[in-house]
């Protein structure tokens, strides 16, 4: 059992003013990159009256917007990687362990690390789930897509059967060297680039 919890990190921003799974991929509508979604709010109620807010003469409020809350949370290796907002869930799992060396063939752990997803996903309920591969960028652009496109078919395949679940869509893409987490110029960054992400939207409290 890989070792948890190794890093929590927090952040928040607050700006005032009947058939089998399916899956769709590169239908001429791309997806949204991965972490630019914007996140669920929700209403907030603030008395431009409350005798509490001290405001200058003259002032008034702005509208208000729910803070924004990331949690992180990354196994000791680096290897696995869970995102919490307020809208999504998403697991990030490094493809060394998922994959050999330039390949999208599935090994046993990386079925029992997708297992674990699976399980989630069906804690939340959900009916929609993201599944979206990333490399480095070594060797050619067209290579690395392609190559991420395979893993994420692969990922993709896993969690509809351990899923089993006909109300669930699938979205997968491959992404290739974009969107790059870590430095490329350096293999500890590149290894963190090589990743498969699974995102699918928050719906249990």
């Amino acid at each position: 059992m890989t070792p948890r919890l190794a890093l929590v990190v927090a952040t928040a921003t607050l700006v005032f003013a009947g058939t089998a799974p399916t899956a769709r991929a590169d239908d001429g509508t791309p997806s949204v990159p991965p972490g630019t979604e914007p996140t669920a709010t929700a209403p907030v109620e603030v008395d431009p009256n409350d005798p509490d807010l001290k405001l200058p003469e003259g002032g008034t409020l702005a509208e208000p917007k729910v803070l924004d809350i990331k949690q992180v949370v990354e196994d000791q290796a680096g290897e696995e990687r869970r995102e919490d907002t307020n809208a999504d869930v998403t697991f990030a799992l490094q493809a060394e362990v998922l994959f050999g060396k330039d390949s999208a063939k599935l090994g046993t752990e990386a079925k029992a690390r997708i297992a674990v997803i699976a399980d989630e996903i069906k804690k939340q309920n959900t009916t929609l789930v993201r599944v979206f591969g990333f490399t480095d960028d070594l060797g050619s652009s067209a290579h690395g897509d392609v190559l991420s496109k395979q893993r994420a078919d692969a990922v993709q395949a896993e969690l509809a059967g351990d899923l089993n679940n006909p109300n669930i869509t699938f979205e997968v893409r491959g992404y290739g060297e974009q969107y790059p987490i870590s430095d490329n110029s350096t293999e500890e960054g590149r290894k963190k680039n090589r990743r498969v992400e699974v995102t699918f939207p928050r719906t249990a409290s």
